[in-house]
């Protein structure tokens, strides 16, 4: 639930680098303070664990790269890792107060294989390494703040009317209501040069089959030799999402109208044309970790408001080393400042001081 009510996205709004030594006071939330020198190590574990930065940034879509210099953080990394923290306590604090929440052994079990469920619906198999594994290359600190925010998110979205609980009844009943969402896809693809897809659209006008616009545009051999199949995908596999969003609402064996673009490993970029080929109705034991990741991003979204006034009423206070807390796009937030757009001021032709005189 971290995902939505932690929002991760931040706006980038600049450029640059945060130091990870120097001293500085952190941040601040109502009463609690996370020490400068947490925060660094918090970073400084990112930076050193490729599966746990793979997991954060595939997570949301933020960058955890080093800066220009020697012992820096990115930026926009160094910002959005002090979002979240502030966010979470932000959420910690509001329902201990308002509804008496402790995080509890059997709170934080349940926080833990939720998050870790998140961050590998989030990779889709892009990183190496498991989510259990990320989570295990944090600080111990660092993680147990991670699972009693990611508890207090659950427990903050279980109070909300608009939310669907997470029971296996409720679970059932979004299934059955919703039951195409969860077929067993089927799909076949067409990589198409961006220079001929125009004539692929025209023959695919004039009634050629997928078989057919595959065999006459793909530049994908493996597929292409299959008439374009690609597999089968399931409820519960770590592509499926990807592959229900490429299909859309598109009928069967039909290729979409308007393509998706993706680059290749040779920095050139294809249309890329998925149709679905078959359905098959998936059971709901099958597709209930799917279901459940659903209803959790649905009940996500719905709390994104209520997340959005504890921070606007919650007394933040934030080290310029790790960014500025203010409003961004997404609501409050820890963004990075803008800078000046020429970082070299030796190339000024003239520098002015406060009484407008020139120096040169």
């Amino acid at each position: 639930m971290r995902r939505v009510i932690a929002v991760f996205v931040i706006a980038v709004l600049g450029a640059g680098a945060f130091g990870l030594s120097g001293a500085s006071s952190g941040v601040r939330v109502g009463a609690t303070r996370v020490s400068a020198s947490a925060l660094r190590s918090e970073l400084s574990a990112i930076s050193m664990s490729p599966t746990l930065t793979c997991y954060l940034e595939t997570f949301g879509s933020t960058s955890f790269g080093s800066g220009a210099g020697g012992g820096t953080f990115g930026a926009s990394g160094a910002a959005a890792w002090a979002s979240l923290r502030v966010e979470g306590l932000a959420i910690v604090q509001y329902v201990q107060r308002r509804f008496g929440f402790r995080a509890t052994p059997s709170r934080l079990a349940v926080a833990r294989s939720s998050l870790e469920g998140e961050l590998t619906q989030a990779a889709a198999g892009r990183c190496t390494g498991t989510s259990a594994q990320a989570l295990a290359a944090m600080p111990a600190e660092m993680l147990a703040a991670q699972l009693k925010a990611q508890a207090a998110s659950l427990y903050l979205v279980s109070r909300l009317d608009t939310t669907i609980k997470l029971s296996a009844a409720s679970l059932r009943t979004y299934y059955t209501s919703h039951l195409s969402a969860y077929d067993q896809l089927c799909v076949s693809v067409a990589v198409v040069a961006p220079s001929r897809v125009s004539a692929f659209r025209a023959d695919q006008q004039s009634g050629l089959s997928v078989t057919q616009l595959v065999s006459k545009y793909s530049l994908d051999t493996p597929s292409k030799a299959k008439g374009g199949a690609l597999g089968c995908y399931s409820p519960g596999q770590s592509a499926y999402p990807a592959v229900r969003s490429d299909i859309g609402a598109t009928p069967l064996d039909t290729f979409p109208v308007t393509p998706r673009s993706f680059t290749a490993s040779n920095g050139q970029t294809y249309a890329l044309y998925v149709a679905v080929t078959r359905r098959t109705v998936t059971a709901f034991t099958q597709a209930a970790s799917q279901v459940y990741a659903d209803v959790q991003s649905l009940n996500a979204n719905a709390a994104g408001l209520v997340k959005q006034r504890i921070l606007a009423h919650t007394k933040v206070a934030v080290d310029p080393a790790f960014g500025r807390w203010g409003y961004s796009s997404s609501g409050p937030a820890v963004f990075v400042p803008a800078t000046p757009p020429n970082p070299d001021v030796t190339g000024a032709s003239v520098l002015a001081g406060t009484s407008g005189a020139t120096y040169k």
